[in-house]
């Protein structure tokens, strides 16, 4: 996009392409230290995970949402940008040290104090990398951003897997953790020419955009966090683990797939906000494509979880099976909403998103903890499918009302075609769970081509008998001719 002739799916094809190999790689990551570790190991980890994120969350000022928004940034607007989030990261490093016992307390876990501890200087290497690297996305250099996060994470996977076999020890997740963020502070350096240096001239400039977006922050992270901070107050390390290591497989097929899209898709809708008509055409053109792959993704693991499960992780994890069905089509609807999150912020509207975050937040508050304070794991994994539904209504009306141009035939043509067609996939293997009794991948294997095969020509023939209209289906096959 930076030659203006790149379209925006094009793009994002392209950095999905590069951002699957940096996702293949934590796949890589994740299926060594199954065989390795045991849920209780990834238990306490999550349970850390959970504690930092939160930390970060609190104090997130969004400066990088300014720096996007902002169509001419000057070298102040880094400087400034880079200052306050040095100052960010270092309250947060002492208020996590000090926290570190409590959380241990609350989650019942006391190997949790050390661990949260050492991850607590995970933000001291975040506040010294240089802001200047924002300017890879801003400027649409997808290579270089994937170069940057590749490098960081091949270095967190050697480290990772190497401790990991040595010590047999989720100190080794820690390690390479570390390891992958100080390996991100040197490259930043390296990849960048301009340097940052301690200013404040534009913090209230910054801060007119990124109080809003702490707000939306917190209320995404505990939109999406919350479940496990109840889950690990009512559970124990290896249920815990479990129920963590289900989030990140079910979410791979769908929400991760379309990670580097809506990476793409932000500052695009910043070029061409001015135009309603065109910013409509890029949203639904990304939306179709969106939803083209994340409902047969969701929809397709949920049933295929189990043999996933045996094939992946090995039969110790099986009691993570249950969650990965839920949460599947749970990640499927979020992966589709997210681009509209940008689209807001696009719009001006990001009160308006970091609204639509705290009202799930408030709904899954009310009920797991006020209507509902005994339920165990797989009660909370319900609980958030049921408020996603109400999510995606609630979304789908935000749309509407901020985006003028978009009427809501435009939203049913980009996604009935992908919902017919994952429904008679979703027949078909139903019959083959029922029938099929092979060993479970020789069934993996039959009920992937399966699922694949009858989604593809169902969506074909949809496609064929409306009239081949110009959309999602169109271009990922003028693509595929290409190649």
């Amino acid at each position: 996009m930076s030659s203006g002739k790149t379209s925006v799916v094009k793009s994002a094809f392209l950095t999905i392409s590069m951002r699957w190999i940096d996702r293949l790689i934590g796949l890589a990551s994740t299926l060594i230290l199954a065989r390795i570790l045991v849920p209780a190991d990834f238990g306490i980890i999550a349970m850390a995970s959970v504690v930092i994120g939160l930390a970060d969350v609190l104090l997130e000022m969004g400066v990088h949402i300014a720096l996007l928004q902002n169509k001419s940034p000057t070298p102040a607007h880094y400087d400034t940008a880079w200052t306050v989030r040095l100052i960010q990261t270092s309250i947060m490093t002492v208020i996590v040290v000090l926290a570190a016992p409590l959380a241990a307390i609350y989650f019942n876990e006391p190997r949790l104090t050390p661990v949260i501890q050492v991850l607590a200087l995970t933000f001291v290497f975040e506040g010294l990398e240089n802001i200047w690297i924002i300017s890879f996305q801003k400027e649409m250099k997808f290579t270089k951003d994937f170069r940057f996060m590749f490098i960081k994470r091949v270095m967190g996977f050697l480290v990772t897997i190497t401790l990991a076999f040595a010590t047999e020890s989720y100190w080794a997740l820690v390690a390479g953790n570390l390891a992958g963020r100080s390996t991100g502070v040197a490259l930043s350096y390296i990849m960048h020419t301009n340097r940052p240096r301690l200013c404040l001239s534009k913090f209230r400039e910054i801060f007119s955009v990124s109080q809003w977006v702490l707000v939306q922050s917190i209320g995404r992270f505990l939109n999406t966090r919350l479940h496990t901070f109840v889950v690990g107050g009512r559970t124990d390390a290896a249920t815990m683990g479990a129920y963590s290591l289900a989030g990140q497989i079910a979410a791979m097929p769908s929400t991760e797939l379309l990670a580097p899209l809506n990476r793409v898709l932000f500052p695009m809708f910043v070029k061409v906000k001015d135009d309603l008509e065109e910013l409509k055409r890029v949203f639904m053109l990304a939306q179709g494509v969106q939803t083209l792959i994340a409902i047969p993704a969701a929809v397709g693991l949920c049933l295929i979880s189990r043999e996933t499960i045996i094939i992946l992780l090995g039969e110790k994890w099986l009691p993570a099976a249950p969650f990965v069905e839920v949460i599947s089509l749970l990640s499927g609807l979020a992966a589709i909403v997210a681009s509209g999150s940008y689209l807001m912020i696009t719009l001006g509207k990001i009160r308006v998103s970091a609204m639509y975050s705290w009202i799930q937040v408030v709904l899954f508050a009310v009920i797991a903890i006020g209507i509902v304070p005994d339920g165990d794991a797989m009660d909370v994994v319900w609980q958030r499918f049921g408020i996603a539904c109400f999510g995606f209504l609630f979304y789908v009306t935000l749309i509407l009302r901020y985006l003028p141009t978009l009427k809501l035939i435009d939203i049913i043509t980009s996604v009935w075609r992908p919902v017919v067609g994952a429904l008679a996939m979703a027949g078909v293997l139903n019959w083959a769970n029922d029938t099929v009794t092979l060993a479970p991948f020789a069934a993996l294997l039959v009920k992937v081509g399966l699922g694949a095969t009858t989604y593809v020509a169902t969506v074909l023939t949809l496609w064929k008998i409306t009239g081949l209209n110009e959309g999602a289906e169109a271009y990922v096959l003028r693509k595929l001719r290409k190649k």
